[in-house]
């Protein structure tokens, strides 16, 4: 069964690619650690790409998608949402053909996002 398309609307400035490129390096700088990127247009028709990421705190979390939603901010590219504050433990930031998971540690081994989705990391192909 496939998933109903949904209405694609040009991601600005950036192509979803260099989205997804520029959310690692912010995760990077941040020094986030596992940071991954699942490429997943032929499965879904929710977004592009899955970033995910762990961060070692619930400051750290926090502080990581605020770094995301500014500097795409400052690059054109809208948030379409933040889910998962003030908890932190695991939050989403959605900006549209770009999905992101920030997550501590033990959130990340529980719901284990990369196994639900059975693909290797696009950064590892």
């Amino acid at each position: 069964m496939t998933a109903p398309a949904r209405k694609r609307e040009p991601p600005g400035p950036l192509g979803e690619g260099q989205i997804a490129r520029l959310v690692e390096s912010i995760l990077e700088d941040g020094k986030a650690e596992s940071i991954s990127c699942i490429d997943v247009r032929q499965l879904t028709s929710i977004t592009d790409f899955m970033v995910m990421a762990t961060g070692n705190s619930r400051i750290h979390t926090k502080a990581l998608a605020d770094a995301i939603v500014e500097r795409m901010k400052g690059q054109g590219v809208a948030t379409n949402g933040i889910e998962g504050l003030p908890a932190a433990e695991w939050v989403l930031v959605d900006l549209g053909p770009v999905v992101v998971h920030i997550m501590l540690a033990q959130v990340r081994a529980l719901y284990d996002l990369e196994e639900l989705w059975n693909l290797k990391p696009a950064n590892e192909e």
